[in-house]
């Protein structure tokens, strides 16, 4: 079994023991263990009761970080004429049509953030087995498909966070930098936690919200009081 560092030895025996914490405590402990050289990020991770194989236990969504995520966000946009200078002019980082759409195809993808005009979306669907497994393909009810782009990459620009669930049932998100302010992370944790909490589907049967916990980069995990995270 390989050694551990002193810094992760550490960092675990900072955890060790702390189960169920307040948002407050959890982010403190996460963000005093962040100590990598570089600006580690602080995930959260949502597991949910519900089975995202069934249509109506789908939970997906968006949320504008009231603080940010701290990550510069590359935005890409299918669009024609005057939309797609409109989408320049919002600050989009690559703007093309059947152009980038061959761009995908050929394995390149250097954006975080994929919109599309309605029109563009006989193209775009060609590329939903690349853009499919890597949650970019855009979709209305995130607000990605839209003729109102302007909008569309400010937000992703401003530090919007989209969120799916996985087979597993597990949401997760960067909610912002450890260089963040406790007071900061708090703030993005909690307008997370009620996006998702809003997004509960309809066909969900017993405990939505089953476990949260918070993490960095390169830091262990804490789990969260769920009760006290969602202000119940």
């Amino acid at each position: 079994m390989a050694k551990l560092g002193k810094r992760t030895t550490a960092a675990r025996e900072a955890f060790a023991g702390k189960e169920l914490v307040t948002v407050s405590e959890a982010v403190a402990l996460v963000k005093d263990n962040a100590k990598a050289k570089f600006d580690e990020t602080i995930e959260i991770a949502v597991v949910l009761g519900v089975d995202p194989r069934h249509a109506d236990q789908m939970v997906r969504g968006k949320v504008a970080l009231p603080n940010g995520t701290g990550k510069t966000m590359r935005v890409a946009v299918f669009a024609r004429g005057d939309k797609a200078d409109e989408a320049k002019a919002a600050g989009a980082d690559i703007v093309g049509a059947e152009d980038l759409m061959e761009t995908v195809q050929s394995g390149k993808i250097e954006f975080d953030r994929c919109i599309a005009t309605p029109d563009m979306m006989p193209i775009v669907g060609r590329l939903g087995k690349v853009l499919g497994p890597r949650n970019l393909m855009p979709n209305p009810k995130v607000g990605t498909v839209t003729m109102d782009v302007k909008d569309a990459v400010e937000a992703a620009k401003g530090g919007e966070v989209q969120f799916k669930v996985e087979k597993a049932g597990v949401v997760h998100a960067g909610v912002g930098k450890a260089s963040f302010t406790a007071a900061k992370l708090e703030e993005n944790v909690l307008a997370f936690v009620d996006a998702v909490q809003k997004a509960k589907p309809s066909g969900t049967k017993g405990t939505y919200m089953k476990k949260i916990s918070l993490t960095s980069t390169m830091g262990p995990g804490v789990t969260l009081n769920v009760d006290n995270a969602t202000g119940n």
